[in-house]
């Protein structure tokens, strides 16, 4: 089941956080910091909302939406961010699933323009699961000056 994150989540969406970076990047994160970041999406809808799928009755995916407005299409943009499945259900189409559920939103709501993601130069099996989608990475770069 994929449904829209709740309080009872916050635990759950937290570990993967912490999972994932030290997956992705070998960062130990603070877990209350994470706990804390959390709990303010859950608790603001303007910074965006988390997804879950579950699978007998355990959350084994999470992913969070932040919001980008476009002046060009007088429309917000959802962002695809902090996606973690929790390695035994990897490539069972959990993701494909949790986006195929919010593509359909998305189309059926007239305010949401699409969808983005970023993803690592060097993630190749992302990059093919997401074309595989029909998502294209052709048009933008990203850059960024983030604070140390």
């Amino acid at each position: 089941m994929i449904r829209k994150a709740q309080t009872k989540d916050i635990e759950a969406i937290a570990a993967f956080q912490l999972a994932m970076a030290m997956e992705t990047e070998n960062l130990e994160l603070n877990q209350d910091t994470v706990l804390k970041g959390v709990k303010s999406v859950l608790n603001d809808p303007s910074k965006g909302f988390y997804i879950v799928r579950e699978e007998n009755n355990k959350v084994v995916a999470s992913l969070m939406i932040t919001l980008e407005w476009s002046d060009w299409r007088a429309q917000t943009i959802w962002w695809i961010q902090s996606l973690y499945v929790i390695p035994e259900w990897r490539q069972k189409g959990i993701y494909k699933s949790m986006y195929l559920y919010l593509r359909e939103l998305v189309h059926n709501n007239s305010s949401i323009g699409g969808i983005r993601l970023y993803v690592d130069k060097t993630n190749t099996s992302a990059q093919k699961v997401y074309e595989a989608l029909g998502m294209n990475g052709e048009h933008y770069r990203f850059y960024e000056d983030m604070k140390s």
